[in-house]
Formats: structure tokens, C-alpha cells, sequence
């Protein structure tokens, strides 16, 4: 049986990730006598020159046609430039629930004490919140007559110097987002969720959505439920870290905490990610680009082959992902082959390739 998978290359270090991730996924699969046909394109500040957009059509395309998607990491240039190629591929693709496990594999170094409990799957609305990239532009006659309504209507004072960003947060989103991270509880034998907002301060868009989870709560009395406010979330979290099984929350905290939670487990090394929508779904490592590390070969490959993993889970490929996540986790846990970022002793590490190679030795 083959499947056909759109791959997208990514930029900086992304396409020398992605090809790691390639080979490894493609020997799990041929163990079990399946194949991936792949697609392959770039996407990024590698073909604006060319295509005069980072996210070109033809890419798109290609995902709605093959439903599934890999993806390398793209670089998201601070504060000029294009807006975030994946913000966009979510939004055009409507990946409404980014999924993002956060388990500890023996043999990585951590801060943490007792890490072999950390098991916490974030579930973070994809498509809306302050991601929605609505904003106003200092200065901009537009971004007075707003700044100008708002004070018309008595809901405070903005100085007139003010940039705006617009966080929108809608029912429908809400329930949505909610109602999946409940479903995948009962899918995948999870005991609790907890719901993370600001909603005391932010009583109307973050109230709505820990109001919601309150509602959806009832329709699931087998599964535990509580509401935790952000900043609470984040010290308790980071003190006592096995309290806590599935986290649901709203885009920016969901980006932000998610982050946090790679940091309990060795860091984005190792976190995997998965972007879902109805139709499509589109795998990812969380962490970035690092165009600093363009070309050197020394990243870490095993949070963009374990993507690949939940790749395979999710087209219903479990014996490759089974096959796959064990060779990571052994490799791993022997520290022989391993890149910088995770070893225990930093004088013996190696590359890129080398700790894929070790990976594809497990594989059998």
C-alpha cells in the first residue's frame, strides 16, 4: 500500500531536516512493506525571489489534493517582512487544532527532577486570537479613527502613538477547539483536560472561551475537567508537571505554554507538533528554522521524525510509527549518537545525519 504525502522542504535548516526525517520515516515504512509517494516542494523566504510569495498556490494545492502534509521549518522574519508562512497555511487550510505532545524520552538531559512522569499533550486553537494577524499600524489614519471609536464608546483611553493588534476570540472556535481536545481524551485513553485562559482580566474573549469549556465539560463526565488561569498554569506547571495531562487553550498561550512544556522534557529538540482540520492535517517539529545553523549539519532531527510519527498515527500506520518512535527512544536513551542539544556529555556529539543513521540502525 503507498500514500501519498505532500513534503514541504522549508527553509534555513529546514530542508536538511526534512530529508533526515525523510529517510527515517521511509525505512519504518518499508519494514512494514509500505511506501510514501512523495510531493515535494519549498515554501519560505528561499522562494520569494522566484515565486513572489513565500506560500505559493501550487503548495496549497498539493496539500488539499493529498490531505496530509510534512513540513520542514520556516522562518518567520521579527517584526517586518512576510507574515508567518505557517499562520497562513493554517488559515488557508483551516487547521483549527495544533496538537502538541510534550513526553520525556530516557537518556535526555533536563532541569527537572523526577522527568519520566512529564506526559502532557497541548491542544491549542490554530486559527484565531491575536494569530489572526488583524492589526493596526502606528500612526496609520486608520489606527486613529480606530483608537478614536473606542474611545467614543467609553472603553478607555489608547495613546494616539499605539500600534493594535485585534485578539478575537468566537464561539464557534471555541466549541471547536474544546470539543477536540475532549474527543481526543476519549480516543486515546487521556485521563483530564484542563482549560488555560486569562479570563479574569480578559473577562469577555478569554471568558468566553473557559465559559465554553465549562459547558462542553458536562457531555464528558468521565473525563476530568478543570479551568487554570495562564500564569498559574506556568509556575505550577514547571514544579509539578505530572499533574497535568491535556492542556486546551487559545493560540498565544497555546504557543507560548507549549514551548514552556518542551523545556520540562529536554527541549524543541525533541517536540513534535501536528497542525488538523477536517480535511488536511500538516506535521511539524514546533521549533523554528535556525538559519544561523543553515547548512552546518548539527541539529536535531528527532522532533521533525517523531512529527513523522504522529504522521504515520494519524493515516493509521501504527505499526511504522510504533517501529520509529522506539528507534528515536533507543538511540536516545543510549547517547552515543546524539546532537548537542541533548547530550550528556556536550564534548561527544554528533551531527545531523549521524544520529538519523544511528535511528535507521534501530530500525529493523
Amino acid at each position: 500500500m503507498s500514500h501519498k504525502i505532500t513534503l514541504i522542504r522549508g527553509d534555513g535548516s529546514g530542508p536538511e531536516l526534512i530529508e533526515q526525517a525523510k529517510r527515517a520515516i521511509d525505512k519504518a515504512m518499508d519494514i512494514c512493506g509500505k511506501t510514501i509517494e512523495w510531493e515535494i516542494f519549498d515554501a519560505g523566504a528561499d522562494v520569494v525571489a522566484k515565486e513572489g510569495t513565500p506560500l505559493p498556490d501550487h503548495v496549497i494545492d498539493s496539500v488539499k489534493r493529498n490531505k496530509i502534509a510534512l513540513k520542514g521549518p520556516v522562518t518567520t522574519p521579527l517584526g517586518k517582512g512576510f507574515r508567518s508562512v505557517n499562520v497562513e497555511l493554517r488559515k488557508r487550510l483551516d487547521l483549527y487544532a495544533c496538537v502538541r505532545p510534550c513526553r520525556y524520552y530516557k537518556g535526555i538531559k533536563t532541569r527537572i527532577t523526577n522527568p519520566k512522569n512529564i506526559d502532557i499533550t497541548i491542544i491549542r486553537e490554530n486559527t484565531e486570537d491575536l494569530y489572526a494577524g488583524i492589526e493596526f499600524e502606528n500612526g496609520n489614519a486608520d489606527t486613529i479613527d480606530l483608537i478614536k471609536f473606542i474611545e467614543s464608546k467609553n472603553k478607555g483611553r489608547i495613546r494616539e502613538d499605539s500600534a493594535i493588534s485585534i485578539k478575537a476570540i468566537s464561539d464557534f472556535g471555541s466549541r471547536r477547539i474544546i470539543k477536540y481536545a475532549f474527543e481526543y481524551v476519549k480516543r486515546n485513553k487521556r485521563k483530564s483536560v484542563t482549560a488555560v485562559t486569562k479570563s479574569n482580566i480578559m473577562k469577555f474573549s478569554d471568558g468566553l472561551f473557559m465559559h465554553t469549556a465549562e459547558e462542553i465539560s458536562k457531555f464528558y463526565p468521565q473525563t476530568a475537567f478543570r479551568h487554570k488561569l495562564v500564569d498559574s498554569l506556568c509556575m505550577d506547571i514547571v514544579q509539578f508537571p505530572e499533574n497535568y495531562d491535556v492542556l486546551v487553550l487559545p493560540n498565544l498561550y497555546g504557543d507560548i505554554v507549549s514551548d514552556l512544556c518542551a523545556g520540562l522534557i529536554g527541549g524543541l529538540g525533541v517536540a513534535p507538533g501536528a497542525n488538523i482540520g477536517t480535511d488536511c492535517a500538516v506535521f511539524e517539529a514546533v521549533h523554528g528554522s535556525a538559519p544561523e545553523f543553515k547548512g552546518k549539519g548539527v541539529l536535531n532531527p528527532a522532533a521533525l521524525i517523531l512529527s513523522g510519527v504522529l504522521m504515520l498515527r494519524h493515516i493509521n500506520e501504527n505499526d511504522a510509527a510504533e517501529i520509529l518512535e522506539n528507534a528515536v527512544a533507543k538511540v536516545i536513551e543510549d547517547g552515543k549518537y546524539v546532537t548537542f542539544d541533548i547530550a550528556e556529555d556536550t564534548t561527544k556529539t554528533v551531527g545531523t545525519k549521524e544520529m538519523t543513521d544511528a535511528i535507521l540502525e534501530e530500525i529493523y
